[in-house]
């Protein structure tokens, strides 16, 4: 039986909030995007901003069930808040992956290879259906 992705309910009182820091996105935000977007990363589809149950992450793939977080200037002093809102996620089956503000400027490769490493570790199994070239 193939794997059906798990429909994780969000706050729609979220959605504007989501749209507004989707358009003020920090400068290591829009660096990853860049990599991210148009399934241009191992040809996953990445939201931004994404309203997941009572929380906004950065970054997510629903495929993979992955919430993507840059931890820059606004989370100094905040560590309990995104320890405790990151076990809420975990909890709907969601799995992260963090990176310092300063890593994606600096290192963007080295965030890259991270990603892609969990991916090749963690990606679903294909449903047989879609396998092969049958149209």
């Amino acid at each position: 039986m193939p794997n059906k992705r798990k429909i994780i309910p969000y706050n729609p009182k979220l959605k504007e909030l989501a749209r507004q820091l989707r358009k003020n996105m920090t400068l290591s935000e829009v660096l990853l995007w860049n990599e991210l977007k148009h399934k241009n990363f191992f040809d996953y589809d990445f939201d931004r901003q994404r309203p997941i149950g009572e929380f906004i992450v950065d970054f997510y793939c629903k495929e993979l069930s992955l919430a993507i977080e840059i931890d820059g200037d606004t989370h100094i002093y905040r560590y309990d808040y995104d320890d405790k809102r990151q076990k809420e996620l975990e909890k709907l089956g969601v799995h992260f992956l963090r990176f310092e503000d300063i890593e994606i400027k600096r290192s963007m490769s080295n965030v890259l290879r991270t990603i892609g490493d969990w991916i090749n570790r963690n990606k679903p199994t294909p449903c047989p259906s879609k396998e092969g070239n049958y149209k």
